[in-house]
């Protein structure tokens, strides 16, 4: 997918680029390649893939879920940003928290958000069982989101924590998310969410499956989760 593709596909979605959306994502890509020599960030570096797989799929969540607006969201596990900073792009309104355990990519993020001219974005280099306990940010997002990082139960507990109640959790899964949703009933009732909607699509031109689950935040979680840092993927909720 280049440019030109990429623009046009979100246009179909009503999503419009400006030209200095346009050159953000440009200048995103450059960055990106540039500091993937140094550290490790994607194992995509050909500009149509990252269009694809990292920019579209990104954004794809708000064909699904309408981010315009000043929500808070925060990114549990971004890495090189995805998806946070691609809908940031999209909607300049949204106020982005990240939180991701290596310093490395912090400082990509740092570096990246300056030079894209993004405001109202905030990075902070800590473990997401550490980060949902922190008064500060417990129960205080819209939107909490989620790609590619645990499988459901696990991620549940690691994201649950932070939405506030009436907000939302937005997990972006790939073919396997039926069966990892049906594995993460007791993990979401224990929490405070019930499955609120369920999307499945297939990216253009590759037709990979991806799955978009909203988890709507019901009721407080019990002050017990998240658990201590490695205890949610080694003893899952069941």
């Amino acid at each position: 997918m280049n440019p030109e593709q990429f623009a046009a596909e979100l246009k179909q979605h009503g999503i419009l680029l400006n030209e200095t959306q346009l050159k953000q994502f440009e200048l995103y890509f450059q960055i990106l390649v540039e500091w993937n020599e140094k550290i490790n960030l994607t194992a995509l570096t050909v500009k149509e893939d990252v269009y694809l797989k990292h920019f579209y799929d990104s954004i794809s969540a708000a064909f699904h879920y309408d981010f315009s607006g000043e929500h808070t969201i925060c990114d549990v596990g971004a890495g090189a940003g995805f998806p946070s900073i691609p809908l940031k792009i999209c909607f300049p309104e949204l106020k982005v928290t990240i939180v991701d355990s290596l310093k490395k990519r912090i400082v990509f993020l740092n570096h990246l958000a300056e030079a894209l001219g993004l405001e109202k974005v905030a990075f902070y280099h800590d473990r997401a069982e550490t980060f949902g306990k922190n008064k500060q940010f417990r129960e205080s997002f819209d939107i909490v989101t989620a790609r590619a990082v645990a499988r459901m139960s696990v991620l549940s507990e690691l994201c649950l924590p932070l939405v506030k109640k009436g907000g939302v959790f937005l997990a972006m899964k790939g073919a396997q998310a039926k069966e990892e949703l049906d594995l993460a009933g007791t993990a979401l009732q224990v929490l405070g969410g019930e499955v609120a909607a369920y999307h499945s699509f297939t990216l253009p031109e590759e037709e990979s499956e991806r799955s978009i689950i909203v988890i709507a935040k019901k009721r407080q979680t019990p002050k017990k989760y998240p658990r201590k840092p490695g205890t949610p993927n080694k003893e899952p909720i069941e």
